[in-house]
């Protein structure tokens, strides 16, 4: 291929759907901070310590949610970095739907949600655009995976055309005063270069949340179906509720994996449901599902244990994938490496799109010039044969 086919393949790689990959770019570079925006602007959300006290124990900030709502269903519970509050799902006559937040240092409830949270709605629009779910997949989901082919596309296309990138890291120049254009392809150029390794990352993650909406959609589940109890555990008669709880199944699961760090907790649904427990530990690459534990709430016996040392590797992909795709394997730093590079790609796309379309207009004018003087000035009939 000759240099100007590779340099029209790299504008078709991702300047046509500019516009969603200059949209997801921007979504996902917030979603990095969606933490940090949300202790920032719900004040409700953050979990204030002036006492400098110990963090409570999980299992008593359900108890205060269910003292407080009496008739409330605790289903699920979430912990997040130490400055946010725990958040306690429940629903209740009153409230079909809502999450508690709960401070983990004084145990008040600072706040009873009935809509999305901002983390939930960054995630999404960035995930899956807020298509809906049917069936196991989402079109959005996998329009937004999607573009990690783009991504590839127009990196490659672009160390052939960028050749010697490298000089963008030993010898970086900015055209400003030599015009918009100039100044234009030499954003463009370095922004590329020094965006490489972002790009690849990026484009190996998108990957394989493809891979993984394919397997979702196909009904392939890499994680295995959560155990059910035997019916010969659950005793005969009627018994309100089963003999283990919550705070015994924390202690089981801590017994079990010392580190672990319990970041999402899910209560028994049904007699034959059980304890779900997934939370990190002290693998640094490794997100806060990396451990797993179901623990049967009628005599306490862990039915399926899972830590990254027991991972097959589709399910170690899986979990690493997260914390490099959002830059949390090294907290606030990384965070701001993946926001700065996450802007420089938004960026990227728009000055793209803005020198395809100069490229673009200036050729459509050439055209009309050349037309305009061929019907002005048309060739002698000698000439035309």
């Amino acid at each position: 291929m000759t240099q100007r086919q590779w340099f029209k393949l790299h504008g078709w790689c991702s300047l046509p759907i500019w516009m969603l990959f200059c949209f997801i770019c921007i979504t996902g570079t917030i979603a990095v901070f969606s933490h940090e925006l949300t202790w920032l602007f719900n004040e409700n959300a953050r979990a204030v310590n002036p006492d400098g006290l110990a963090a409570m124990p999980v299992s008593e900030l359900v108890g205060i949610v269910q003292s407080q709502f009496p008739n409330a269903h605790i289903t699920t519970v979430m912990t997040f970095e130490p400055y946010l509050i725990n958040a306690v799902m429940f629903s209740s006559d009153e409230i079909p739907v809502g999450i508690a937040y709960v401070n983990q240092y004084t145990g008040v409830v600072q706040e009873v949600n009935q809509g999305i949270t901002f983390i939930n709605f960054m995630r999404s629009l960035h995930s899956w655009l807020l298509f809906p779910w049917q069936n196991g997949y989402s079109i959005g989901y996998y329009l937004v995976s999607a573009m990690s082919f783009v991504m590839i596309g127009a990196l490659i296309t672009g160390l052939v055309i960028y050749k010697k990138f490298w000089r963008a890291y030993t010898q970086p120049k900015i055209r400003v005063s030599k015009g918009k254009k100039s100044l234009l392809t030499d954003l463009h150029k370095h922004g590329g270069a020094w965006s490489i390794w972002f790009l690849i990352l990026m484009s190996v993650t998108g990957l394989w949340y493809f891979t993984q909406q394919v397997f979702w959609h196909a009904d392939i589940d890499i994680e295995g179906h959560p155990p059910l109890v035997e019916t010969t555990d659950i005793p005969l008669g009627e018994q309100a509720q089963p003999p283990v709880s919550f705070a015994q199944a924390l202690q089981i699961a801590e017994q079990r994996f010392p580190d672990i760090r319990p970041s999402f907790i899910m209560m028994p649904e049904h007699n034959r449901d059980m304890f779900k427990i997934m939370g990190g530990g002290d693998f640094i690459f490794f997100d806060q599902y990396s451990y797993r534990l179901d623990i049967n709430p009628w005599n306490g016996e862990i039915a399926r244990a899972v830590s990254p040392d027991s991972m097959g590797t589709l399910q170690t992909i899986q979990h690493i994938v997260d914390p490099l795709h959002y830059g949390t394997i090294g907290g606030l730093w990384t965070k701001v490496i993946w926001f700065i590079f996450g802007l420089i790609l938004s960026a990227m796309s728009i000055t793209g799109f803005l020198l395809w379309g100069s490229r673009t207009v200036k050729a459509s004018k050439a055209r009309r010039t050349q037309t305009q003087d061929q019907l002005h000035h048309p060739l002698p009939q000698e000439e035309a044969r």
